[in-house]
């Protein structure tokens, strides 16, 4: 996808920029809401509130006026309920509260993405692995693989990634919408039922310490 970072924060920046072209994103960094509003239109828009010439929330609703249907997702220290509930009354997709992982952030980039329809829908191959985001249906050398929806999931989440480590807090933050640690468990368990259903079709190897890899 093509992003937009607005942000005047250049270390934080650099970092999400070398996350987010890691990931095989495009990504255009400026630091103030005046270019961020000359820009071309992005996929997604990640934008901090505290701006040097304007309010983030404010290039926000000038977007939208403008009839941009651009993901949108505010960065911002400000953590507070009544915060949170300005900027996705202004506008944005989401809400993202500093400091948080580049884990996190790529997986609410992911998701926004795929609520606004940015990202290819085509189906992924992974040897005898064929995994369909639109039909929701995977299948191995074209026997369709019986697996629940989290499962599924799970299975999409690794193979549009697959030759590549997805860290362990990624999967779970986009997966189940949560950074909660409780549910590090929880995908260990849908992991295994994972393996057992791909058999030796296509190998999920673990990186300890780090997360999982697919083919």
């Amino acid at each position: 996808m093509d992003v937009l970072l607005v942000d005047d924060d250049v270390r934080l920046a650099a970092a999400l920029v070398t996350q987010l072209r890691r990931l095989g994103h495009t990504v255009t960094h400026v630091t103030t809401g005046a270019e961020a509003l000359a820009a071309r239109r992005p996929d997604i828009v990640l934008l901090d509130i505290g701006l040097p010439d304007r309010d983030g929330l404010s290039v926000c609703r000038a977007l939208r006026r403008n009839g941009s249907d651009v993901g949108i997702i505010m960065l911002t220290a400000r953590g507070e309920e009544h915060d949170r509930v300005a900027g996705l009354r202004g506008g944005a997709d989401d809400y993202l509260v500093k400091p948080f992982s580049l884990a996190e952030l790529a997986a609410r980039v992911e998701a926004v993405g795929r609520r606004l329809g940015r990202r290819s829908t085509g189906p992924v191959v992974v040897g005898p692995l064929v995994v369909d985001r639109d039909r929701h249906e995977a299948t191995v050398d074209g026997t369709r693989l019986d697996l629940t929806r989290t499962e599924f999931q799970l299975l999409a989440a690794l193979a549009s990634r697959a030759g590549t480590v997805v860290p362990r807090d990624q999967l779970i933050v986009e997966v189940w919408q949560t950074s909660w640690a409780g549910a590090s468990r929880t995908l260990d368990t849908h992991l295994a039922n994972l393996r057992a259903k791909l058999g030796d079709a296509v190998d999920v190897s673990t990186v300890r310490g780090v997360g999982f890899r697919l083919g």
